[in-house]
């Protein structure tokens, strides 16, 4: 079994590749960036999208180092071109690119799905060239302005090489995604498709079905609107993604999520027929077997869907507590990343609702409201 290697031998081995394109800038595409930044200060980094304006921003950032207008021709001379771009657009590109391409270029994706973009590499004999990657990590948030380092720190990158790929090729793409404190996995192409239609995919299709299912269902006064909170609002917060990431998606990953949807219509039914028969044993073990499972789930690292670190705290009812809260925070460096008085507390306990950027910012706010006698939940 091959030895694991150093943050510091990963940080080296990084800065064995100089040259870096990147096509599209968005959020996936911006974190990877500014992570590569930070770990390859000296590296040379080439930015291509649809809107020149983003590649602006992050050269005024120190980011990128030059805006490529011409992706064809443009990134020749680089060691390794990451495409961030929607899946189709990025399958676009590495068709145009193939032909100009030479045989030291290493080329990966971000995308959500492998398959399709796999096959194309194949038919463009990039066998040995082609690295599918998949950062799972992500945010309701988009654009290269929500892009930030900590995004990536801890979650799984998915990496499907070709068998052809070289193993040092390989290497280097490992250390790459450890050195960036992301948790390399590598993985077939067609079993990360199925994985990922079912605790990625397919979610956000049930999130998006149920938030249009109280569009449609609410009264002309918007009651479910006005008090969809809590619970509600906690498992539909993926909905707030990008449509066209989500369409591109669906249209690359059709047959898994098809198969997925099936058994979960299914699962539906059946549900729907125990709930109307009334079956105490059947609806106690629905919940308590989904209970279990779900506590089993690890949380020392993120997956998929985009994570959310907040907390709730007991405040009195009386002039300046909300400030005092947020001045304790502030003063203690904690960068808040929402705050908000929770009005339908259901499914949880705590009136003043604090999101935090990260784990470390939620565990230092918990710690310090802790100590000042708040009661936090």
């Amino acid at each position: 079994m091959a030895r694991e290697i150093t943050h510091t031998e990963a940080n080296e081995k990084v800065q064995e590749k100089n040259v870096f394109g990147f096509i599209g800038l968005g959020l996936i595409g911006g974190t990877i960036a500014r992570a590569l930044r930070g770990v390859h200060p000296n590296a040379v980094i080439k930015a291509h999208t649809r809107r020149k304006e983003t590649v602006e921003e992050a050269i005024a950032d120190g980011v990128v180092d030059e805006y490529v207008q011409d992706p064809i021709h443009g990134f020749t001379d680089c060691d390794v071109i990451f495409l961030c771009a929607p899946v189709s657009f990025n399958n676009s590109y590495l068709a145009a690119l193939a032909p100009h391409l030479g045989p030291g270029t290493l080329i990966t994706d971000v995308g959500s799905t492998k398959t399709e973009i796999h096959d194309l590499a194949r038919s463009l004999h990039l066998e040995r060239q082609f690295i599918g990657g998949h950062p799972m990590a992500g945010s309701e948030r988009v654009g290269y302005r929500n892009a930030r380092e900590t995004l990536i720190e801890n979650a799984y990158y998915i990496l499907a090489p070709e068998p052809e790929v070289p193993k040092e090729e390989v290497a280097w793409m490992r250390a790459f995604v450890e050195a960036i404190h992301a948790i390399p996995i590598i993985i077939d192409p067609g079993e990360h498709d199925f994985v990922v239609a079912g605790v990625s995919h397919l979610p956000h299709v049930i999130s998006a079905s149920l938030v249009n299912l109280v569009h449609d269902s609410d009264n002309k006064d918007g009651i479910m609107r006005t008090v969809a909170a809590g619970g509600f609002k906690d498992i539909t917060r993926i909905s707030s993604s990008s449509a066209e990431m989500w369409q591109q998606i669906c249209l690359t990953n059709t047959d898994n999520i098809r198969v997925l949807l099936d058994r979960y219509i299914e699962s539906l039914e059946t549900f729907r027929e125990e709930l109307v028969s009334r079956d105490e044993n059947y609806l106690y073990n629905y919940f308590d077997q989904a209970r279990q499972y779900r506590e089993s789930f690890s949380d020392a690292a993120s997956g998929p869907l985009p994570q959310s670190f907040y907390l709730n705290v007991e405040i009195e009812d009386r002039p300046g507590v909300l400030a005092e809260v947020v001045m304790y925070l502030a003063i203690a460096g904690i960068n808040i990343k929402n705050i908000g008085i929770t009005h339908n507390r259901e499914y949880q306990e705590g009136v003043l609702r604090v999101e935090c950027h990260s784990a470390d910012g939620l565990a230092k706010a918990r710690e310090l409201l802790q100590d000042r006698n708040y009661k936090v939940y």
